[in-house]
């Protein structure tokens, strides 16, 4: 029996986690796939929004709003990278929307943001279109790794007492006179439904009341690091009611991203790409930035927006014991942090938990051996071999860092658990050296028989 019991290990179900095991709970994760982030977490822009696009008064306004302003620290507490680096949204026509972009965000708090003509834009971004008229500048937007973010929080749950359950699908939720019963064999007294582009399923297993959530599908490219530095800044298109539009952004490891698309789908699994979808992305990012090397992409990948009907999130109690976080879409990453207190919040009110003594608010990453002095590096070496022995060439990851990954809390038990956690087989050749000696790793720390272990 457990007082608490989540759908969803992406980074909405894992910053509830971390936020209600501040308190005297038995609390649960649960998730169909085989790790945390498999889901829409993984597969994103890895922005931390300034909060210029949401509608003033909604909850993804309040929700963003907030969380930009709490990742920082979260950053600096859970040991992930982020970097405040900016954002630039581009007109190649008149400043009217980016006006009302303006407005929006200083209607909804943001801070820092000012219109400047193209030429001044192009002072700041020298390899921006000199076809961009005018730019919207918000200093407060940041860069952050999304799976990072999210693996760190699950983890600092878990070290909070959180129990976690994967490779485990809700297919029955039925209503007991003490909470829900999952699955005919897992109860609960509150089930919070953090579900991602499944949560109107889980909802309307539920409530009378139904909702529909669609998949948007995002496809992106993926660019080597020879191409991170061609904007320093994340720069946006003029958005449209399909999303954000397509952008070009660094990311917080070097690398460069352009997309996503936008285009909505009845497969909530369908995480393919297309050659249509590339093509659009090359075509339209060079209106922004024409010098955008693509020949140097190392990999593209699509991800899955969660888009309510209603358009805003859905974040409230929507029956009795039961608390919807639902239609977390854009800026579902930025905003995490937030609903993870919001949701704390409103089981707080009703359940009036004890808060614990000893809750442990910071967390130590993996080291990262390539970010080390010379000194460090050997000192380390000396008590530990295996980080000296360099497994993934591309991202200079060690084994030791590998083993690292699967030791910890909620520890890796596929090639992309290990790749979320250590950026092994994430650089240019996308594994192709790599995976053997990262199987043999696997299995012998595992006991998983090589034939046995999975991608995914």
């Amino acid at each position: 029996m457990y007082d608490v019991t989540i759908i969803g290990a992406g980074v909405t179900g894992c910053a509830i986690a971390r936020e209600l095991s501040r308190y005297e709970l038995k609390i649960l994760v649960i998730d169909k796939a085989g790790d945390v982030c498999e889901g829409t977490s993984k597969a994103n822009s890895g922005i931390a929004h300034a909060g210029f696009d949401a509608l003033p008064g909604t909850l993804k306004a309040k929700m963003n709003i907030r969380g930009s302003r709490m990742l920082e620290q979260m950053a600096e507490d859970l040991d992930i990278p982020y970097r405040k680096n900016g954002a630039m949204v581009v007109s190649f026509e008149g400043k009217e929307r980016l006006e009302e972009l303006y407005e929006r965000g200083v209607s909804n708090g943001v801070k820092n943001l000012r219109i400047i003509t193209g030429d001044e834009a192009g002072m700041l971004e020298p390899n921006l279109s000199n076809n961009v008229t005018y730019a919207l500048v918000a200093d407060d937007s940041a860069i952050i790794c999304p799976f990072e973010l999210n693996l760190a929080m699950a983890e600092n749950a878990a070290e909070n007492g959180a129990e976690f359950m994967f490779d485990t699908e809700i297919k029955k939720i039925e209503k007991t006179q003490n909470g829900y019963l999952l699955n005919g064999s897992i109860e609960t007294s509150t089930l919070i439904n953090a579900a991602g582009v499944f949560a109107d399923v889980i909802h309307n297993m539920v409530c009378e009341d139904k909702i529909k959530i669609t998949a948007r599908r995002g496809e992106y490219h993926l660019l080597d690091k020879e191409a991170g530095e061609i904007v320093s800044r994340t720069i946006f298109q003029t958005p449209t009611k399909m999303g954000k539009g397509i952008l070009v952004t660094p990311t917080v490891h070097g690398n460069l991203i352009a997309g996503p698309t936008a285009s909505d789908s009845d497969d909530k699994d369908d995480v393919s790409t297309t050659q249509g979808a590339m093509n659009d992305i090359k075509e339209k990012a060079k209106l922004s930035v024409p010098g955008i090397p693509f020949n140097k992409v190392i990999t593209g990948f699509t991800g899955l927006r969660a888009t309510p009907d209603g358009g805003d999130f859905i974040i409230q109690y929507s029956a009795e014991g039961f608390i919807d976080a639902a239609g977390i879409e854009s800026p579902g990453l930025t905003s995490a942090p937030a609903i993870g207190e919001y949701v704390k919040d409103l089981y707080v009110s009703k359940n009036d938990p004890k808060e614990k003594e000893n809750f442990i608010s910071k967390r130590k990453g993996i080291t990262r051996f390539a970010g080390l002095s010379m000194d460090e590096q050997n000192e380390l070496i000396r008590k530990d071999g295996n980080y000296g022995k360099i497994v993934c060439r591309c991202e200079n990851v060690t084994e030791g860092e590998i083993r690292e990954a699967i030791s910890r809390p909620l520890g890796a038990r596929t090639l992309d658990g290990i790749k979320r956690r250590t950026r092994a087989g994430m650089g240019r050749c996308q594994a192709g050296f790599c995976t053997p000696r990262t199987m043999e790793i696997l299995e012998e720390m595992t006991g998983i028989p090589a034939e046995e272990i999975r991608k995914r």
